[in-house]
């Protein structure tokens, strides 16, 4: 008869599994050899590291991927400590370069499957300063490189990527409810992915330490904690820089809708380097760009608007060539062309010899907050809070703690 055993189970810190068998009747020194083998089997298979197991965030953290797809990384700085993927401690020589590996990564003569490194202040990768902690982890496209740090300090570190700390201080504290909304928000709707954000204009974008100043760091902790919701929930804090007159309705750029992002006027931002702009491409140089987005064009002859929105915006065009035409949505344009080139969807269209001009008004997508409308109206005295409820009308300013994060 075998003895009555009870398992338990712990994940240690390091994120390894470990089984502990508890005898109710028997000793251990009791139990038959064949069933010692059996636990010194389990207990040596459940200590090792699960496959695909989840990321587990410190609480009022948040993960931003600021690498990825790199073939090395190197890692510089003051007091930084070192673990493996197990939680052991490595001890290179600094600058340590972390290489990819066909096992993970390999760094100071060793093979791991991932590291985590720290400092008490700031470390460097490739010559960039961020906070807290950067994990490195490889995969098929390369090297992933995430930091993971406070979410206060990740505000801190947008504000001056995305605006000017030396705007008026409440445009400064706009942005940065209007960032933290928009990573907690991601954060929940990612909390099972590897990283909640992008550092890029996929999502934020984000300088690291590098990017913090002492009015950007005032503005954030003036607004700490300070988040946007409707109906008690969270909204999607979609924001751009120049909305050209009029902010849109976020069903017009995107699948869905909400009552918060309907489009309101904002005459603010006309004046702005990016009120009015003009880009010319030749006819060549276009039809190679859709060609290169997947769209069959041979001969192309010209660009048609076909239907706009009620705030001027194109909704969609027809791109002709010689044997005929195609319809496409000028989001879809922006996209192949360049959002940088063509700086919003409120554009006209003139052909000149064997090249297109495209002139219009406004940067971005126009969804949400309108930055330079917001640097305008607290210049001209509006407070971050009447600004945020204009751009985000029937939300409210609520504060969430350290418990909420």
């Amino acid at each position: 008869m075998l003895p009555d055993w009870k398992p338990t189970w712990r994940r240690t810190i390091s994120g390894r599994v470990i089984l502990r068998l508890e005898l109710q009747k028997v000793s251990r020194k009791e139990l038959p050899p064949i069933f010692r083998i059996y636990i010194i089997t389990a207990l040596f298979l459940f200590a090792l590291p699960l496959a695909g197991e989840a990321v587990f965030v410190k609480k009022g953290d948040i993960r931003v991927a600021v690498l990825k797809g790199v073939n090395s990384v190197r890692i510089d700085g003051s007091g930084i400590e070192v673990v493996d993927g197990y939680g052991n401690r490595l001890y290179p020589s600094f600058p340590a370069l972390v290489t990819k590996d066909k096992e993970g990564l390999y760094v100071a003569g060793l093979t791991v499957r991932s590291l985590r490194a720290s400092a008490p202040e700031s470390l460097k990768v490739n010559g960039r300063r961020f906070r807290d902690t950067v994990e490195i982890t490889s995969s098929d496209k390369g090297l992933l490189v995430v930091n993971e740090l406070p979410l206060e300090d990740y505000i801190a570190g947008i504000i001056n990527s995305e605006i000017s700390s030396q705007w008026s201080m409440d445009a400064v504290k706009a942005q940065a409810v209007v960032a933290r909304t928009f990573a907690v928000f991601q954060r929940e709707a990612r909390k099972n992915m590897p990283y909640h954000l992008e550092s890029t204009v996929l999502d934020q974008v984000y300088a690291g330490f590098d990017g913090e100043d002492q009015r950007a760091v005032t503005g954030v902790r003036e607004t700490a904690g300070e988040v946007l919701t409707y109906n008690g929930a969270l909204i999607q804090a979609f924001f751009h820089s120049n909305c050209g007159g009029h902010t849109e309705a976020v069903e017009n750029v995107w699948s869905f809708a909400h009552p918060y992002l309907q489009g309101v006027p904002c005459k603010y931002c006309l004046l702005s380097p990016s009120g009015g702009w003009e880009q010319t491409l030749s006819l060549k140089k276009l039809e190679l760009l859709l060609r290169a987005g997947g769209y069959k064009v041979t001969g192309l002859r010209g660009v048609i608007p076909l239907s706009r929105y009620k705030t001027g915006r194109i909704n969609d065009l027809s791109i002709l060539f010689d044997h005929g035409a195609i319809n496409m949505p000028a989001v879809t344009l922006r996209k192949v062309v360049g959002y940088g080139v063509i700086k919003s969807t409120s554009f006209d269209v003139r052909s000149s010899g064997e090249s297109i001009v495209f002139f219009g008004t406004g940067y971005g997508h126009g969804v949400g907050l309108c930055q330079w409308g917001a640097k305008k109206r607290a210049e001209d005295g509006f407070s971050y809070r009447e600004i945020l409820l204009y751009y985000y009308p029937g939300t409210k300013l609520e504060k969430i703690t350290d418990t909420d994060l």
